[in-house]
């Protein structure tokens, strides 16, 4: 058996390999599911997780929204019950998790920060 290629690996400075930047990035997008927002909805998204933070832009109706990771914040009733679970869908911006189809009453995505 010969090798005609070998790639280098960072290490951590002990020994340990680490993955690549690019290694990393296809982790994290690969384990990103899209979710639908209830229909007929135009949602505001926020700064953070709760009403009381800024709109940042307005969803449009029958959109598909990442959920990179959720966080506890405002209890909100919506279209799919009532929850204090504030999905994250892109950098500093929130939506009620009450306006999104994740099929789950809880969480479905891991805690942010």
């Amino acid at each position: 058996m010969s090798v005609d290629h070998v790639e280098e690996i960072a290490g951590n400075g002990e020994g340990e390999p680490t993955a690549t930047p690019s290694a990393k990035a296809a982790t994290v997008t690969a384990s990103v599911r899209y979710y639908a927002v209830a229909p007929g909805v135009r949602l505001n998204v926020r700064s953070g997780p709760s009403t009381s933070y800024g709109i940042v832009r307005v969803l449009a109706e029958g959109v598909k929204v990442p959920i990179f990771c959720q966080t506890p914040g405002q209890t909100i009733s919506g279209p799919y019950g009532t929850t204090n679970v504030w999905d994250n869908i892109d950098d500093g911006q929130y939506i009620s998790d009450a306006y999104v189809y994740t099929g789950s009453d809880g969480y479905v995505a891991g805690r942010c920060g």
